[in-house]
C-alpha cells in the first residue's frame, strides 16, 4: 500500500472524525459560554446569601452557575408568555372600544358578543338536551333546552315530575322564558345545542339535517318524509 494511499484513509478518517465531533463541540462551546456569561453574571443576584468561600469548593461554582442560567432562561419565558397575553389583552380592548364608537356596528358586536358569551363552548354544557314542548299554548311547540330536572321545593309541590326548560327568543337568544314542564310533556330532540342555536337565532331558516334511527343517511327523502310522518 503506498503512502499517499494510506495519508488519504488517515485524512479521510480525521476528518469523518471532526464532523462527528464538530456539533458537540458547538454545543459544549455555547453551553459553556452561556453558563459563564449569564451565571457568573447573576449568580450574587439569586445566592447573595451564600458566603463567598463556598465557591472555592471544587464544582459548587459549577453547580451555582448552572442554577442561576436556568433561573434566568426560566424568568425570560415567563417574561414572554406574560407579555405576550398582556399585548392579546391590550389590543383587543382597543379594538373593541374602537368598534364601540361606530353607530350601528357598535349594536350588531355587542349582541353577537353577548350571544357568543353566554352560549360558548364552556357554557354550553348548561343545557342538557334540546327539547320540544307545547308554548305558549297548548297546540303551538317551541324549542327549549333542559337546564335542570326540578328539585326541592317546586317539585315537592308539584303532583307530577317537572323539568326546567328555557325558551329563547329569536334571534336574541340571551333573553327568553323560563318554564316548568310535566316530564311526560317534553320531547327530547337527537339535535345539538349548537344546531338548535342556530335554528333559533336563524328564525328557523337554517334546519339541520336529521336521519331517524333505522333510515339510511343514503336516502334523504324516505328521512324527510319520516320525519312528516313522525310530526
Amino acid at each position: 500500500m503506498s503512502t499517499g494511499s494510506r495519508f488519504a484513509r488517515l485524512r479521510t478518517a480525521f476528518l469523518s472524525g471532526l464532523i462527528l465531533l464538530a456539533p458537540l463541540a458547538v454545543t459544549w462551546f455555547v453551553f459553556s459560554w452561556l453558563i459563564d456569561r449569564v451565571g457568573g453574571a447573576f449568580r450574587p443576584i439569586f445566592f447573595f446569601y451564600l458566603p463567598e468561600t463556598l465557591s472555592g469548593y471544587p464544582g459548587v461554582g459549577l453547580l451555582l452557575d448552572v442554577l442561576t442560567t436556568v433561573l434566568v432562561l426560566a424568568l425570560i419565558t415567563l417574561l414572554g408568555y406574560v407579555s405576550r397575553y398582556v399585548i392579546i389583552h391590550y389590543f383587543a380592548r382597543l379594538t373593541e372600544r374602537f368598534i364601540d364608537n361606530i353607530p350601528g356596528v357598535n349594536t350588531v358586536y355587542r349582541s353577537v358578543k353577548q350571544i357568543v358569551d353566554t352560549f360558548g363552548a364552556q357554557k354550553r354544557n348548561v343545557f342538557e338536551k334540546v327539547v320540544l314542548t307545547e308554548f305558549p299554548r297548548k297546540g303551538a311547540y317551541a324549542i327549549g333546552f333542559l337546564t335542570n330536572r326540578a328539585q326541592g321545593e317546586v317539585q315537592a309541590r308539584t303532583e307530577e315530575e317537572v323539568w326546567t326548560i328555557f325558551i329563547p327568543t329569536t334571534p336574541n337568544p340571551t333573553s327568553g322564558f323560563l318554564i316548568l314542564v310535566p316530564r311526560e310533556q317534553i320531547t327530547l330532540l337527537d339535535m345539538s345545542v349548537g344546531d338548535a342555536m342556530k335554528l333559533v337565532i336563524s328564525g328557523g331558516t337554517v334546519s339541520p339535517a336529521w336521519v331517524p334511527a333505522g333510515t339510511s343517511a343514503a336516502t334523504p327523502a324516505l328521512a324527510t318524509e319520516a320525519a312528516r310522518e313522525s310530526a
